[in-house]
């Protein structure tokens, strides 16, 4: 048995690996088989099954579930990363990654970071890659996979399979159907699916799940037709419309901003 970090307070078992510059809570448990690195923090009540690898610089926060074969904290798959440069990762609480989901580190291209927030369900060989930015209260259904650099806001629900690429955005409260593939920003509110995928309408399932009211849905409601329904032209217009009709709606304005920020565009309507 290697010789167990000075802050592991409760016995481990003989067959795990566990790196002495390891920072492990004594709340945690640790189960057989596991593989955890030099540079790994893990918070308390934070469980990881049998055969997980957790690799580090790596920060792990409270109550997660770590299944087995998950393997957390490894390196960028970027051809340009040099296992000198600065590589981190920080998960907050109350995650869990079921088994075979992987997670890897930041670059150096971006902000030297992944990160993953709080509350979220990642099933069985999800992929998020390195530099992403995953909100809070977030589903990724199995085997749906996001490249490098993807941000993946609040209460987005991803289906099986679906493929996010690169630098891509999507917004909050969003439902992406399984077998999608994600080439260009979604705005938040809204449901998108179908091979070529294309936006369908606005997720008013989560939305009354999430206790909006119907005033605020039938704003969305507004927002969405006059994007996606009735402009035919540029968006300023519409947009800049949308901004003074529906001033008193922070939704909208939040649905108009997360457009005009778009770095790649949005995705297409049906009637595209």
């Amino acid at each position: 048995m290697n010789n167990p970090p000075k802050n592991l307070q409760k016995n481990i078992p003989s067959t795990a690996v566990i790196s002495p510059k390891a920072t492990i809570h004594p709340d945690a448990i640790i189960k057989d088989y596991c593989v955890i690195g030099r540079d790994v923090e893990i918070g308390a009540g934070t469980i990881v099954e049998s055969n997980a690898t957790i690799h580090g610089p790596t920060i792990i926060g409270k109550n997660n579930h770590i299944y087995s074969f998950a393997a957390i904290g490894g390196d960028p798959q970027d051809i340009s990363y040099n296992i000198d440069d600065e590589s981190n990762l920080i998960i907050g609480d109350n995650n869990t990654f079921r088994e075979f989901c992987t997670v890897n580190r930041g670059t150096e291209k971006d902000k030297n970071l992944t990160r993953i927030g709080s509350n979220n369900f990642f099933m069985a060989y999800t992929h998020i890659a390195h530099d992403c930015i995953v909100g809070n209260d977030v589903i990724m259904s199995n085997n749906a996979s996001l490249a490098g650099h993807v941000k993946l806001n609040d209460y987005a629900i991803l289906g099986g399979f679906t493929l996010v690429k690169q630098f891509c955005e999507i917004g909050a409260h969003t439902y992406i159907g399984m077998g999608s593939t994600i080439n260009k920003d979604i705005p938040p509110f809204l449901i998108a699916s179908d091979n070529p995928t294309r936006i369908r309408s606005i997720n008013i399932e989560g939305l009354n799940r999430r206790k909006f009211t119907s005033g605020q849905i039938s704003a969305i409601k507004r927002a969405f037709k006059a994007v996606y329904r009735d402009s035919r032209t540029l968006l300023d217009p519409v947009l800049s419309q949308l901004e003074t009709e529906e001033a008193g709606s922070e939704n909208v304005l939040h649905f108009v901003e997360f457009i005009r920020n778009s770095k790649h565009g949005i995705m297409l309507g049906e009637n595209d």
